[in-house]
Parts: C-alpha cells; structure tokens; sequence
C-alpha cells in the first residue's frame, strides 16, 4: 500500500493512493482512524483493515480532487543521518564515518508534498538533500539488525533542507536542520510487500529540471537495518518516527561554485517504487512572524 493523508474540502483523513484515485479510509472502512500516527500505533491489525478496505472498491476519490499532506503531519522523531553515502562524504572532504551520524530535525519542520520551501531572510545558503527515509511502525528498542525490517511500517521520501551557514556555524546541526518547511516529506509511506529491497533503490533529484544527485540506496554507507540497532540500543524508537538515512553526492554545497537554492527554484526527488517529492523555493512570507 501506498499510505497517505489528504485533505479535501478542509478536512483532513488518511488512505492509501492507488494509481490516480485515493481510497478514503474513512469510508472504506469503520474503525479506522482518521490520523496517520494513530494508524500506525494499531500496527498489524490497522494494515490488514486497510487492506481490506483497498480491496473492497469503497471510498475512491480522484486524486486530483484532493490535496496530499505529509503523511505524518508531526513525527514523534525525525532521526536524520549525515555523511552516509560515500561520495557525498568525499565531495564534502570530510573524514569517511565510523559509526553514524544522527542529529535531529524538529517535527515542525515538516510540510507535505507540493507545499513551498521558506527560503528565509537570515541566509541565502539554502540547499537540497534528496533522501530516501523509513517510517517505525512499532515501538521498540534494541533491535538487532536481522530483526530490523519487522519494525519498519514503510518508506518515504525526505529532503533534507539545510541553511548552511546556520548548520557549520555551531558544533551541532539543529539550527541549520530544522527551519520550518525544511522536512519535505512524501508523498506516501509505501510499506514494505511493495519495497522488496529498500537497498537497491535509484534515487534522483533535480532542481528545475536539471538532474543534480543520481545515486541508488545500495551505495549507503549504513543501511536502514544498520540504523534501526544503532538508534534502537540508545533510546526506545516509536511508531511514526521517520529516519531520512542520508544524501548522495550532488547537493548545493558540493559546487565550485556553490550553487544554492534560490526563490522560484523547484526541487524535484524521485526515489524507486516510492514516487515523487516536489516543493518550490519561495521567499519566507511575512505571515510566519508570531507573537
């Protein structure tokens, strides 16, 4: 299944899309919730009910008649990896990791697919990271990596958008990692019977239509299995917790010159069996200023 959460007519519901049309599981199915992180949290007993309802021919709506969320709104976590393809790791001329790299992107940093990119007054060092991620569907800890793939719900994808300055100026990541609307995430979570081999995936990005990063998952340097015992030994994972696990070569910073993103610039991610993730860079509006 390909899960998603949309809105249509102002009101906000999960499903799954299948080709051109979604499946409205409220709908298609009673019982279910209507949030994407109280579905995942019913594991096994939630997917086979949304199986059933894809299957029953009920709740189909025209995806062009509807508008694709993030498919996780607010993640309990979102657990990034850096430095975890091996030629992005040489075109930052940086030290080759021993172990991963994690840091944190705050969960409001997310929007959906089609949604704009803020490119905000305090920088101009914006750039694009395409990412392949994986979504925990079930709450866990110290998971060995041969057990890994039993608590993976499904795969996303995530563009990692950095302020670049703001990310080397300080000895941690998070001010240059977390700027609202720099978590592009979707446009589904694709669970694992349509993912036979989450680490042979073509993984590409273009920025208006220039191909910028071409590169596949099996060049990871820690795979998603490899993370999951890694995170998992320290603190207990969660359904709904997202881990982008890394970019390959290609991104802004990597240029000579650097090439960083700019207002009107569109950046597009495509990842194998996953789909697209496309969001446009606009200059951050004045209506995000609250107090």
């Amino acid at each position: 299944m390909k899960l998603v959460t949309f809105t249509q007519n102002g009101h906000s519901r999960i499903g799954a899309l299948d080709a051109e049309e979604v499946v409205d599981f409220s709908v298609a199915s009673s019982g279910l919730p209507a949030d994407m992180l109280a579905f995942l949290e019913q594991g096994e007993a939630a997917m086979d009910s949304a199986r059933e309802a894809c299957a029953s021919g009920r709740g189909r709506l025209a995806l062009a008649d509807v508008t694709l969320q993030a498919p996780i709104r607010r993640p309990p976590k979102v657990l990034a990896v850096g430095l975890n393809y091996r030629d992005h790791v040489e075109e930052t001329g940086l030290q080759m990791p021993e172990v991963p790299m994690i840091f944190n992107k705050q969960s409001t940093a997310v929007t959906g697919p089609g949604n704009d990119i803020h490119l905000p007054k305090d920088s101009t060092q914006l750039d694009y990271e395409g990412e392949f991620a994986f979504v925990i569907g079930k709450r866990c800890r110290r998971v060995p990596k041969e057990k890994a793939m039993s608590v993976i719900a499904g795969f996303t994808i995530v563009n990692d958008v950095s302020v670049r300055d703001w990310q080397f100026r300080s000895a941690t990541t998070t001010m240059g990692k977390s700027w609202d609307t720099h978590c592009p995430m979707g446009p589904a979570i694709v669970t694992p019977d349509e993912v036979p081999d989450p680490h042979n995936l073509a993984l590409r990005t273009w920025v208006n239509d220039e191909l910028r990063q071409d590169s596949n998952t099996r060049y990871l340097i820690f795979n998603c299995f490899d993370l999951i015992e890694h995170l998992s030994t320290a603190f207990t994972l969660e359904p709904g917790d997202v881990v982008p696990t890394g970019t390959p070569s290609g991104v802004g910073i990597g240029f000579d010159p650097k090439v960083w993103l700019k207002a009107g610039d569109v950046v597009r991610i495509a990842v194998d069996r996953l789909g697209e993730l496309e969001n446009r860079v606009v200059t951050e509006p004045e209506h995000t200023v609250q107090y």
